[in-house]
């Protein structure tokens, strides 16, 4: 079976690896500070605290950014869970802003018109790779008093009007899994564009605690002393995963390239074919696609996603609307809330995307795909 996604390991990934496990250091140590310091650089230079997962990373910024009981969070459904979920977590209520039809990224017009005083963090997902509008975003952000929030998990190494991923938004997230732009096996960042929001993303990710003697409240202890003033949770990555990021971030350019080379592909094989809708890229962005999502018109998503796995391609349905898991239906939110992410769902199938996808191996997606369509 041909994957939609897959991590593509060299022979430096492994050498960097093996060096920690030689090492003196397997957990936070000298690797996981090198490459929070690579991690920011590429992110306009802001302070990047690395975790274990992306889902930790969100859940770390929101908590960084005060989120709890009687605030509202403003998010896309087109994701995966773990935007809202995290928010839902720390009391917020979450509420939904419809995708564009075209990008199914979140509509700023609707977040514009749905966004109150309570609103603390606006949310948006880069789907696929595709950076969303974030000055648009931040206006409104700008005019209730609230944060943004950039859940990058699919976009690391994109631009969006010549700004970097990693500078858009306040708050910032990444994950690194095997099938997104660069890996640490599981593992994921946050960035913030404000050091004091870094620091509070940091000491949550850190169990809560304090290192900074100035700030403690316990002041006859010796120099051993750290205390707790906000719980928090152990979500620090290792050396070992951090010697392998800093590894695949050397090759984040050639990883970009070649996504790029097969979206191309990809793009010129499927504009005419009927039955089909190729994505859409805007002109103010330059994407790193994590997934190539095509939508299969005329009702035939579920049908060709079987014939299509039948054949040996791995597609993939990228996302179910968040307000439809029974989590979401439990308390009180129904279907029809946002349509134009409803349609997407659809129709959407996820196409095999990743650096070691061959061209001739696009080819034979493209030609399974056409062979399933008639």
């Amino acid at each position: 079976m041909l994957p939609y996604g897959r991590q593509s390991i060299s022979a430096d990934d492994i050498s960097a690896v093996v060096e920690v496990l030689q090492g003196d250091w397997l957990t936070t140590g000298p690797a996981v500070d090198r490459f929070e310091k690579a991690v920011g650089a590429i992110a306009g230079g802001h302070r990047a605290v690395s975790a274990t997962s992306g889902t930790a990373a969100l859940h770390m910024a929101y908590a960084a950014a005060g989120v709890g009981r009687g605030d509202q969070v403003i998010t896309t459904p087109m994701t995966f869970v773990a935007t809202a979920s995290t928010a839902s977590i720390l009391g917020a209520e979450i509420v939904f802003a419809d995708v564009e039809e075209d990008t199914a990224l979140i509509n700023p017009a609707v977040v514009d018109a749905i966004a109150t005083d309570r609103t603390k963090v606006i949310a948006a997902v880069d789907y696929a790779g595709h950076p969303a509008d974030y000055d648009a975003l931040q206006r409104t952000a700008d005019r209730v008093g609230a944060l943004t929030l950039d859940d990058a998990a699919h976009s690391i190494g994109g631009t969006y009007r010549g700004r970097p991923v990693g500078d858009l938004a306040d708050l910032t997230t990444f994950s690194f899994f095997p099938t997104k732009n660069l890996t640490t096996g599981e593992g994921g960042a946050l960035v913030a564009r404000t050091p004091a929001m870094a620091q509070r993303a940091h000491e949550f990710h850190f169990i809560g605690l304090v290192r900074d003697p100035s700030r403690f409240r316990i002041t006859d202890e010796g120099p051993w002393h750290q205390e707790v003033h906000d719980f928090g949770f152990n979500y620090r990555l290792t050396d070992i995963a951090s010697a392998l990021g800093l590894a695949q971030l050397r090759r984040l350019d050639a990883f970009a390239r070649r996504r790029a080379e097969i979206t191309a592909r990809y793009d010129a094989a499927l504009a005419e074919v009927e039955g089909v809708r190729i994505p859409v890229q805007r002109a103010d962005v330059d994407p790193v696609r994590h997934l190539y999502p095509v939508r299969i018109l005329e009702g035939r998503r579920r049908e060709v996603f079987e014939r299509m796995r039948a054949g040996g391609i791995g597609v993939q349905v990228n996302y179910m609307p968040v307000y439809w898991h029974p989590v979401y239906q439990d308390q009180g939110y129904r279907r029809g809330m946002c349509p134009n992410a409803e349609a997407f769902y659809a129709e959407e199938l996820s196409l095999p995307i990743f650096p070691d996808l061959t061209d001739h191996e696009v080819d034979e997606v493209v030609d399974r795909l056409v062979t399933a369509l008639t």
